[in-house]
């Protein structure tokens, strides 16, 4: 059943990576080849990209990638509102395409002003001849399918995911919310709780005096510097002279 969960999680984010990839892919391509009358001898065919034509396609294109990346890694809170904006982003995708395919000429006419010099829509309504779609724009459309059926994907299996790996979790702390100390005394297989138990209360003063005495360790005492030797070691190194000596 895990191994299920872990395809599923798998193909969601392939499907989410190819439908960005060929939404991006698509803007940078040919979508419409207009004809247009000669105008001041310039050339009668007129080519617009997807870039041109549907200006926020590439902006949605690398947001479903860089969502892509963020899923992945998300806790199940927070993958649910991924999922909702990949599904938001899918949909942008396709309106994109979908309402220049409607209006062609409308999202081709800052490329046809560029080349012939003539503005207004209805001049250039009366300018353009013929328009010629390519297979690109509906590749967009395709990849944006992808991207919100993707979304919708990881809505509905958000609970079966399998949870993001340990690398992406707190170093210290364990998966339970138990204290670190508590985590890494359960893997040594050792009890913190029998560790303090076990734990030999602490000595006396009297105690601690009387073993030390036994042993023949005597605290120490910083000894006293004499003011004098001091002053005069001083006078030595200012003249030069070694006090050491």
């Amino acid at each position: 059943m895990r191994a299920e969960n872990r395809r599923v999680k798998y193909l969601t984010l392939l499907a989410l990576v190819v439908g960005s990839g060929l939404g991006l892919l698509s803007a940078t391509q040919t979508w419409f080849v207009i004809g247009v009358t000669d105008v001041a001898s310039h050339a009668g065919t007129v080519t617009v990209a997807g870039s041109a034509a549907a200006p926020a396609l590439t902006a949605l294109s690398l947001a479903g990638l860089a969502l892509t990346a963020a899923l992945a890694i998300a806790g199940p809170a927070f993958r649910v509102v991924l999922s909702i904006l990949g599904m938001l982003l899918g949909v942008s995708i396709v309106y994109s395409a979908v309402s220049v395919l409607g209006d062609p000429l409308r999202a081709a006419g800052g490329a046809i002003t560029a080349a012939t010099g003539v503005a207004g829509e209805n001049s250039l309504r009366k300018l353009v001849d013929s328009t010629t779609i390519e297979f690109w724009p509906w590749l967009a459309v395709i990849g944006g399918v992808l991207v919100a059926f993707a979304g919708i994907a990881a809505i509905v299996f958000v609970r079966a995911w399998p949870g993001p790996s340990r690398r992406y979790q707190a170093r210290f702390a364990g998966e339970d919310g138990r204290s670190a100390e508590a985590a890494v005394a359960e893997l040594a297989g050792d009890d913190p709780a029998e560790r303090d138990d076990a734990a030999p209360a602490p000595d006396s003063g009297d105690d601690a005096e009387a073993r030390a005495a036994a042993e023949g360790d005597t605290p120490d005492t910083p000894t006293a510097l004499d003011r004098d030797t001091a002053i005069d070691s001083w006078d030595e190194l200012s003249r030069g002279d070694d006090p050491t000596r």
